[in-house]
């Protein structure tokens, strides 16, 4: 199920516990000793410039699939930290990634050494509205960058409603040849039911990566039968055809942007393993080489902006995640339910 640790981080005594929930959450993944004081490491720092820096913050730890996964029925899982604050935000980031460069009073570590020692690190930053950084560690060095040759990367946040140890939502994406297909599912309701209906549906998919999204929801619907059910969506780019199919059932939004506009996806009423609709049908359309697709369930506020800069845009697909979910919210307006945002992007050439 969608283990989560969302640890709020407003004074040093939090720093502790974020560093804890990395570590559990190494020892769920697999990581070994060096590994996991990597990630205990990269934790650490990032908690304490939340402190120092912005404030405060929320740091969220969770296993995901990697951003470039390889064909396989059960990819590898990483661990990933996300750190998202509404700070003054970095003036200069490439300065806070340099060598030599760290926090007052922390580690000694810097932003520089936990990108040399995670498999993926980002950073966006934008002055007055706030950072999120990511980082990504698995089991073994170099295992988020195993597929570099792929078109298509994925990544994703997920919150739980209050804090509870597991989230009704879950994402996760595979790949079959030319095919990626991208899923979020959101159990009906939250807490450890919600999470095991959706955790079925994640696992359906790494059966089924070679389906059509439509067929692909008729198997999630056999495999949720006897559970409480969950809306579900899934995208899927052929990339050597150029094109995108979607399919969807029940309250899961989809955004896609191809040059400077975005258009809405539309999912049909039902609930997928209780009351689907007769017919699952598809939208069809190219999948430009430009394009972004953002899903995400209904604990996302019904009216929010897609990002619309560059920076953002071409960042690390969890780190745009993370940006829709921290500049979606506000104190004004609670949440009261799992939040989770899934994103496809291109993957962008390396730069020289």
């Amino acid at each position: 199920m969608p283990r989560v640790w969302d640890v709020p981080v407003h004074d040093s005594t939090r720093v502790r516990d974020a560093r804890v929930a990395a570590e559990r959450a190494a020892a769920l993944a697999g990581l070994d000793a060096k590994r996991t004081a990597a990630l205990s490491l990269v934790a650490t720092e990032l908690a304490t410039n939340l402190v120092k820096h912005a404030g405060g913050g929320q740091l969220l730890v969770e296993l995901v699939p990697p951003a470039l996964p390889a064909d396989a029925a059960v990819p590898a899982r990483l661990v990933q930290i996300a750190a998202i604050d509404h700070g003054p935000g970095i003036a200069d980031v490439s300065a806070a990634l340099s060598d030599g460069f760290s926090t007052t009073r922390s580690l000694g570590a810097g932003l520089g050494t936990c990108r040399r020692v995670a498999d993926d690190f980002a950073l966006h930053s934008v002055p007055g509205r706030g950072t999120v950084a990511l980082a990504r560690i698995g089991a073994a060095a170099g295992t988020a960058r195993a597929e570099d040759a792929a078109a298509v990367r994925a990544g994703g946040i997920n919150v739980p409603f209050a804090r509870a140890e597991y989230s009704g939502d879950a994402w996760t994406w595979v790949r079959a040849g030319d095919r990626a297909t991208l899923m979020l599912a959101d159990g009906l309701g939250h807490g450890p039911e919600a999470a095991r209906a959706s955790s079925a549906a994640v696992e359906e998919l790494h059966r089924s990566a070679h389906l059509s999204p439509a067929d692909c929801l008729g198997r999630v619907d056999s495999a949720l039968r006897g559970t409480r059910g969950a809306a579900v969506a899934v995208a899927q780019v052929d990339t050597a055809a150029g094109t995108l199919r979607f399919a969807g059932v029940g309250n899961i939004g989809a955004r896609l942007r191809t040059g400077d506009a975005w258009r809405s996806l539309l999912s049909r009423p039902g609930i997928i393993g209780v009351h689907r609709p007769g017919t699952l049908r598809e939208e069809r359309m190219p999948w430009a080489a430009d394009g972004t697709l953002i899903l995400h369930s209904d604990g996302l506020p019904s009216r929010w902006t897609p990002p619309a800069e560059t920076a953002m845009l071409t960042a690390d697909p969890a780190v745009v995640a993370a940006g829709v979910i921290r500049d979606a919210g506000s104190a004004a307006r609670p949440v009261r339910d799992d939040t989770a945002v899934a994103v496809l992007a291109p993957t962008l050439p390396e730069r020289p």
